[in-house]
C-alpha cells in the first residue's frame, strides 16, 4: 500500500462516514487494487492498511473504534466527538456492496461470515466483539447486518476461506451498462431561456420603456396612499437647445431616487417642469425674427408682442423635444400635467408670491449700482455670472491736487505749513470709471506719507505703498512726513479732469479701502460700485452713471469736450480715451496690465459692468436670518453643500429682480405718466393679478399705454381714464423657478409645501436653491411650527458636480469635446463590431448600449464631485451591463424547470455552498439598500458589481453546475430556491438603476413564474416581496457567515493555484484537479482542520473540484501523482498549506467529475449511476441497451459550463 494511497485514505474517513470513504478511497485510489483478481485480494489490502496505521500510531489496546479514533485524531482526521457507533454500520455495509457490485441481501451467510472475520481479524481483532452493541445502538438500516452477525457465529471457528465471489449477476457494472442512455445531454437538467444576450428590439424596448415608466407611475399614484408621498421638485431645465450629457446626469439621478423610494412602498410624486422665460430664449426669437426680416429692416428692434409670440412658440416646441428625450431615458413622472413657467397659472401663482413679498415691504425701487451686461442690455442677478480668474484690465496709478483751503490747521502743522502742491494718489483697475468719481475713500487707522517725487511734485500715499508705486512709477521717492488716515477728515481734493470748473470733492472715510493694494486710497464712483455706492450713500452722495445700456458713454461723460469719450465703449476706445485724456493733463502717474478676477454675462460670455439704474429690488437683509436658520433643518449631500448654500445668502442683502426684457413675467409696478414715480402696492398687485387673470399675460403688452382697466378703480380719474401706464420691466428668472415650489401640493394648508429632496448641479447653490429659499422663507409668516420656525422648501438637498470629458475638460460645444447622451445609447462611441451573418460573409455592426447603458452609467457616477465621461470610461459600462445580461439570463435558464408553487427546501437542509450564496446576497442586499437610503449610487453599484463577479459569478455559479445540470432531483431543487431568492433581489436592487432591463427580464421568465410575486415586475418595483421558503432566509446563517472568510481565503488558494495549472496546461476545467488543505498546526484546537470536518460534505462543491481532502502536516505528494501545485497562505492566524494536483479517478463521462473507476470505458460516477437509475424509471424512452452515444456530447455539455 503506497504512502499516497493510506493518506487518501484517512483524508476520506472524517466526518460521520469514516468507512465509506476510508475503504472506498483505498479501493478507488491505491494502484495495487486494480491489479487485483478477486475480493480475498483487496481484504489482504484492507489488512495491510489497517496493520500500518497500528505500527506507525501505536494505538492502544482498547476496542477498535475508540482505538481507530484515536490513531486518526491524532493524525487529525477525525472529529474527536465521532460517535463510536456512527460509522461502522454503514461503513461495512457499504465495503461490501462496493467491493462486489452486490447488496448485502444477496450475500450467502457463509460469506458474509467469512468477509466479517477476516475483516475484523484484520483490525487486530478489537472489532469482533463490539458488534452487537454496535448495531443495537444504531437500528437504522442494520437488521440486514445484524442477520449476518448471527449467521457468522453459528459458523465461527471454521479457518477455511470460501470463495468471494458474488452469488449474482447483480454488479454495479452491469446495471450501468443497463443505464446506458441514448444521448448524455438527453440526462442532463440544461438551462433553456428565450433571454437575448443583446439589448431587446425597438419594438420591444417602446413596449418595455412604457410598463417601467408611464404605467407604472400611474399604477402607483393610484394604490399608494397619500400618507406614503414621497416629493422630489424639479429644478426645471431650460427650454432652449438639445439636451445634453448634465441633463441626463441630473434627470436619472432624480429617477433613480424615486424608484428607490417606490422599492420602499412609498408613492412618488414626480411633477416635471420647464424655465421657459429668459434672455437666451428672447434672444433665439430676436435671431429668428430678423432672419425672417429684408435686409434693410433686419437691424430693427421688433415690438415686444411679436418677441414674445415668437419666444413661446420657439420655447413649446424646444420642451416637447426635450420632453420626448427625457421619455427616452426611462424617466418616470407625471408628464402630462408637467408645469412651465409661461404657462397662464404658474405665472399667476408667481405673481401671487411677489404680492405678498410687497405686502411685507420687501420689494422697492432704487437707483443704483447693478450688475449691467452690455452684451445683453440688461441688468444681471449675482447668480447669472460668471467669474473669469484671467480677465486684464489696463490699471492706472492718478493723481488728484488737495483742495488747500480745506486742509486743517492741524495737518498743516505736520505738513510743515506748506499744504500746497500736494496731490492724492489713487489706483484703479477701471480708468472708464473716473468720469464718474465723486468721492476718494481713505483708511483712518494706517499710516499715510508725504514723498517727494522728480516728476510728479508731493504725492499722498499710504506709507506702505511706497515700494508699490515706485515700481510702477520707476522712481525712488522721497519721504518727508508721516501720519494717520485720521487726518484726512474733512479735506478736500480737486477734480478738473472733465469739466471746464474744478469740482471740489471729499476724503471719505471708506471700510473696503486698506494698505495692502494699490496706493491705500480709493476713487469712489457710486455710480459703478457697490462699496462706492453704500460709502457715499452715507454723506448724501447719489450715483452717477454717464454709460448707455450697450456700454458706451454718453455726452454727459466729459462735458468740457463731449465728444471725446461719447458714444466708446468703456471696455475698449472709451477706456484708452480716459487714460490719453489722463496722460494730456498730467494726472497719470503710470499705468499697467493687471490681470484678475473679473465677473462675466454667463450666457454670453461676455465682461459686464456696473451700472447704477433705476431697478427693482428684493429685500433679503430682512429674511436673511430666517433663511439660515431654517437650513438646520436640512440634510445636505454632500454635507458641503450647506456651507456653500449658506455662503451666497449670507453674502447677499438685496436682490436686483428687475429685467429690460420682453420674454417674461412683468414687474406689476404702474408708473405716474407726469412724475412717472412707481405705484406699487398690495392691492394695485392684486388688481393686476385679476386682470391678468382675465386677459391673459400678453394684454400687459397689447393694451392700450393709457388703459384704465389696469389701474385700480380707487386711483382712476372722475372720467374713468387714468394718468398710470405699466412698467416694461420683467422678473427675474430666477424669481420665476424660485416659486417653483407653489407647484407641489401641501399636505397642510396651514404649513409651507416641502419637497423631500431637491436635486440639482451645484451651480444651484447660488441660482435655484437659493431663490427657492429666499422666496418660500419670505412668503412664511412665523407661525409655520410651534416654536416658530421657518421652513426650507426642502429637506433634502442634494448637488451633483459638472460633467467632463476625459482630459478633465468642462464640456463645451466650442471646444468640440462634447458627449450627447444619444451617442452612448446608441453605442457610437464603441468600437465597430464584425459579425459573421448566415451567409457567412462579415457585416459590421454597431455594439448599441441602450437607454440603460446611460442610466448606468450616471449611476456609477460619484455625482458629488465632477464627472468625467470618455468612451473608455463607457466601455466599461457596457461591459457590466453585458454582464447582467448573462447573469439574468442564467438565472432564468436555471430556472426553466423550476416550479415555485412548490415548496421550496428549508434553509437547513440546502448544502453549504447555498448558504453560502445566501450569506453573499443578504451582505449584497443590505449594503446596497444603506447606500441606497444615502443616495451613494455609485457606491451600490460597485458593491453589485463585486457580487455579480466574484460571489455569483466566479463562485456560486460554478459550484452549482454539476447539481443544476447533472445532480439529483434534491439537489437541483436547491439550486432553484437558491436563484429563484438571487433572481429577485437582483431585480430589487437594478429595477432603480436599469429598469427597462429588468422589465425585459420579466418578459422572458417562464411562464410559470410570471404571475409570482416573488419576481415579478410588479412585485420587484411596487410590492414588498413575500417571504416564503428559502426566500425569507430567516435560517441561522450567523455559522456559515463566521465561517464565510476562511473558506473565502483558501478558495482564493485554490483558484489561484488551478489558474496557475491552467496557464501550464496540466488541466482545463477545476473539476479536473483535487484539493489537498494541510493545516500546520492538526491538534484539537486547529480552526482549519474544525473548518474542514464540519463542510467536509460540501467541500467538493465550494471548491469547485472533484475531490478536496484534509492531510496531515507531513503529506507530501507521492511521485505517481501526474503534477501539483502548493501555496502557503494564512487565513484565521493559521499557516495552512493548499494543494492542487492531479485527479487519481477517471472522468465521469456524464458530469465530467473525475469520481468514476479507473480503467472503464465510459466510467459513470456512483452518483450519476443513481440519477440515471430513477430517470429510467420515469423516462425509459431516453434508454437502450448497448453503448452509449457521447459522440459530440462533449461539445454541447462544454458549451453550457
Amino acid at each position: 500500500m503506497s504512502i499516497f494511497s493510506v493518506y487518501i485514505a484517512n483524508e476520506m474517513a472524517f466526518a460521520h462516514s469514516a468507512m465509506i470513504r476510508g475503504i472506498n478511497s483505498i479501493y478507488n485510489q491505491a494502484p495495487h487494487v486494480h491489479k487485483a483478481k478477486d475480493i480475498a485480494d483487496f481484504l489482504f489490502f484492507v489488512r495491510s492498511w489497517a496493520d500500518w496505521v497500528g505500527h506507525h500510531h501505536q494505538w492502544e489496546e482498547t476496542l477498535m473504534f475508540p482505538g481507530f479514533e484515536k490513531v486518526i485524531g491524532e493524525a487529525g482526521f477525525l472529529q474527536s466527538n465521532l460517535d463510536q457507533h456512527h460509522a461502522f454500520e454503514p461503513g461495512l455495509k457499504k465495503l461490501l456492496e462496493f467491493a462486489t457490485h452486490t447488496k448485502v441481501e444477496d450475500y450467502k451467510p457463509d460469506v458474509l461470515r467469512a468477509i466479517i472475520d477476516d475483516f475484523a481479524n484484520g483490525l487486530q481483532g478489537h472489532l469482533k466483539d463490539e458488534i452487537p452493541s454496535l448495531l443495537a445502538m444504531r437500528p437504522y438500516d442494520s437488521a440486514g447486518l445484524l442477520a449476518v452477525y448471527k449467521t457468522c457465529e453459528a459458523a465461527a471457528g471454521k479457518q477455511e476461506k470460501p470463495s468471494l465471489r458474488p452469488t449474482t449477476d447483480n454488479a454495479m457494472l452491469s446495471r450501468a451498462t443497463r443505464l446506458l442512455p441514448k444521448s448524455i445531454v438527453s440526462t442532463l437538467k440544461l438551462p433553456k431561456t428565450t433571454f437575448p444576450p443583446r439589448g431587446a428590439s425597438p419594438v420591444d424596448q417602446a413596449l418595455y420603456l412604457k410598463k417601467c415608466t408611464d404605467d407604472l407611475y400611474a399604477w402607483q399614484r393610484q394604490n399608494r396612499s397619500d400618507h406614503t408621498a414621497f416629493v422630489l421638485h424639479d429644478g426645471p431645465p431650460y427650454a432652449n437647445g438639445d439636451l445634453h450629457i448634465g441633463h441626463a446626469l441630473n434627470k436619472i439621478l432624480k429617477d433613480i431616487t424615486n424608484r428607490c423610494q417606490l422599492l420602499k412602498g412609498r408613492r412618488v410624486d414626480y411633477v416635471p417642469g420647464w424655465d421657459c422665460h429668459g434672455l437666451p430664449i428672447e434672444l433665439r426669437a430676436l435671431e429668428l425674427w430678423r432672419q425672417s426680416q429684408p435686409e434693410s429692416a433686419s437691424h430693427e428692434t421688433p415690438p415686444a408682442t411679436v418677441v414674445r409670440e415668437k419666444a413661446r412658440a420657439l420655447a413649446t416646441e424646444t420642451v416637447e423635444k426635450q420632453k420626448k428625450q427625457f421619455k427616452e431615458w426611462g424617466i418616470m413622472a407625471d408628464w402630462d400635467n408637467a408645469w412651465k413657467t409661461m404657462d397662464k397659472a404658474f405665472e399667476i401663482q408667481q405673481l401671487e408670491v411677489f404680492q405678498k413679498m410687497v405686502k411685507k415691504g420687501l420689494i422697492y425701487r432704487r437707483h443704483k449700482p447693478v450688475y449691467w451686461s452690455p452684451s445683453t442690455r440688461t441688468a444681471l442677478a449675482e447668480a447669472e455670472l460668471e467669474y473669469r480668474d484671467d480677465h486684464v484690465s489696463r490699471a492706472a496709478f492718478v493723481k488728484y491736487p488737495l483742495h488747500v483751503p480745506s486742509i486743517h490747521k492741524g495737518l498743516i502743522k505736520r505738513l510743515g505749513g506748506n499744504p500746497t502742491d500736494i496731490s492724492v494718489v489713487i489706483w484703479t483697475t477701471l480708468p472708464w470709471t473716473l468720469p464718474a468719481n465723486r468721492a476718494i475713500g481713505f483708511c483712518p487707522s494706517i499710516d499715510y506719507v508725504v514723498a517727494r517725487s522728480r516728476r510728479h511734485g508731493r504725492l499722498l500715499l499710504a506709507h506702505s505703498r511706497i515700494q508699490e508705486v515706485e515700481e510702477k512709477c520707476e522712481e525712488t521717492l522721497t519721504e518727508m512726513v508721516v501720519f494717520k488716515g485720521s487726518d484726512l477728515y474733512s479735506v478736500c481734493y480737486e477734480d478738473s479732469l472733465w469739466s471746464n470748473q474744478p469740482h471740489i470733492r471729499l476724503l471719505l472715510e471708506a471700510d473696503h479701502v486698506t494698505g495692502e493694494s494699490g496706493s491705500g486710497l480709493a476713487h469712489l464712483a457710486p455710480g459703478h460700485g457697490s462699496d462706492d455706492y453704500r460709502v457715499c450713500l452715507s454723506r448724501k452722495i447719489q450715483p452717477y452713471s454717464p454709460v448707455d445700456d450697450r456700454g458706451c458713454f454718453t455726452t454727459d461723460a466729459c462735458p468740457k469736450d463731449p465728444t471725446l469719450l461719447a458714444s466708446k465703449s468703456v471696455f475698449t476706445d472709451g477706456n484708452l480715451a480716459v487714460l490719453q485724456n489722463l496722460e494730456s493733463t498730467g494726472a497719470l502717474l503710470a499705468v499697467h496690465d493687471y490681470v484678475h478676477k473679473y465677473p462675466y454675462d454667463w450666457r454670453s460670455k461676455a465682461p459686464i459692468i456696473l451700472r447704477a439704474t433705476r431697478q427693482w429690488f428684493a429685500n433679503v437683509a430682512d429674511i436673511q436670518n430666517a433663511a439660515l436658520e431654517s437650513l438646520e433643518d436640512v440634510k445636505f449631500t454632500p454635507a458641503s453643500g450647506k456651507s456653500r448654500l449658506e455662503s451666497f445668502v449670507c453674502n447677499r442683502n438685496e436682490w436686483c429682480i428687475s429685467r429690460q426684457r420682453a420674454w417674461g413675467v412683468p414687474i406689476p409696478a404702474l408708473y405716474h405718466s407726469k412724475t412717472h414715480e412707481p405705484l406699487l402696492t398690495e392691492g394695485s398687485v392684486d388688481h393686476i393679478i385679476s386682470i391678468i387673470a382675465e386677459r391673459g399675460m400678453d394684454a400687459w403688452w397689447t393694451d392700450d399705454e393709457l388703459d384704465p382697466t389696469w389701474t385700480p378703480p380707487s386711483l382712476r380719474q372722475t372720467s374713468g381714464e387714468t394718468v398710470y401706464y405699466r412698467g416694461k420691466d420683467t422678473i427675474d428668472v430666477w424669481f420665476d423657478s424660485g416659486t417653483s415650489w407653489t407647484q407641489m401640493q401641501p399636505d397642510d394648508d396651514r404649513k409651507p409645501v416641502v419637497a423631500d429632496v431637491y436635486l440639482e448641479g451645484s451651480d444651484q447653490h447660488r441660482g435655484w436653491f437659493q431663490s427657492s429659499l429666499l422666496t418660500s422663507t419670505a412668503c412664511q409668516d412665523g407661525a409655520t411650527l410651534e416654536d416658530g420656525k421657518t421652513l426650507a422648501p426642502f429637506k433634502h438637498l442634494v448637488t451633483h458636480g459638472f460633467t467632463l470629458d476625459k482630459a478633465g475638460t468642462k464640456m463645451s460645444k466650442s471646444f468640440g469635446n462634447v458627449i450627447s447622451p444619444q451617442q452612448i445609447m446608441d453605442g457610437s462611441l464603441l468600437p465597430i463590431l464584425t459579425k459573421k451573418g448566415k451567409d457567412g460573409a462579415q457585416r459590421k455592426i454597431q455594439d448599441s448600449m441602450g437607454i440603460d447603458a446611460l442610466r448606468l452609467w450616471a449611476a456609477s457616477c460619484d455625482y458629488t464631485k465632477d464627472v468625467v465621461v470618455s468612451p473608455e470610461a463607457l466601455k466599461k459600462i457596457n461591459i457590466v451591463l453585458a454582464k447582467y445580461r448573462t447573469t439574468f439570463k442564467q438565472l432564468i435558464g436555471l430556472l426553466n424547470y423550476h416550479d415555485p408553487s412548490t415548496a421550496s427546501p428549508r434553509l437547513e437542509h440546502l448544502s453549504t455552498n447555498h448558504k453560502i450564496a445566501l450569506t453573499h446576497l443578504s451582505s449584497m442586499e443590505e449594503t446596497v439598500a444603506a447606500h441606497f437610503e444615502r443616495m451613494e449610487y455609485h457606491k451600490a453599484i460597485n458593491a453589485l458589481n463585486r457580487y455579480v463577479t466574484s460571489d455569483l459569478s466566479a463562485f456560486y455559479f460554478e459550484s452549482v453546475k454539476d447539481a443544476a445540470y447533472c445532480g439529483t432531483s434534491v439537489q437541483r431543487a436547491a439550486v432553484q430556491a437558491t436563484a429563484y431568492e438571487i433572481l429577485g433581489v437582483l431585480q430589487d436592487v437594478l429595477a432603480p438603476i436599469t429598469p427597462l432591463l429588468i422589465q425585459e427580464v420579466q418578459h422572458h421568465l417562464p411562464e410559470a413564474l410570471r404571475s409570482t410575486p416573488h419576481v415579478s415586475l410588479t412585485s420587484r418595483q411596487i410590492q414588498p416581496r413575500p417571504a416564503e421558503g428559502v426566500s425569507s432566509r430567516q435560517g441561522d446563517l450567523a455559522n456559515v457567515e463566521l465561517d464565510l472568510p476562511a473558506l473565502m481565503d483558501l478558495l482564493k488558494a485554490v483558484q489561484s493555484l488551478q489558474e496557475q495549472a491552467r496557464s501550464d496546461k496540466k488541466m482545463g476545467p477545476a473539476l479536473q484537479s483535487y484539493i489537498a488543505i494541510v493545516p500546520r498546526d492538526m491538534t484539537g484546537s486547529s480552526k482549519i482542520r474544525k473548518l474542514m470536518l464540519e463542510y467536509a460534505d460540501d467541500l467538493d462543491d465550494i471548491f469547485c473540484a472533484s475531490a478536496v481532502q484534509l492531510m496531515s502536516p507531513a503529506f507530501t505528494p507521492s511521485s505517481e501523482v501526474e503534477w501539483h501545485y502548493v501555496q502557503e497562505i494564512e487565513t484565521v492566524d493559521e499557516k495552512v498549506l493548499v494543494y492542487v494536483f492531479a485527479p487519481q479517478q477517471q472522468k465521469c463521462v456524464r458530469c465530467w467529475r473525475y469520481k468514476a473507476p479507473l480503467n472503464v470505458e465510459e466510467a459513470l460516477c456512483e452518483r450519476c449511476v443513481d440519477v440515471l437509475q430513477n430517470l429510467k424509471k420515469d423516462r425509459p424512452e431516453l434508454f437502450v441497451e448497448g453503448a452509449m452515444d457521447t459522440g459530440g456530447t462533449s461539445a454541447a455539455v462544454v458549451g453550457q459550463r
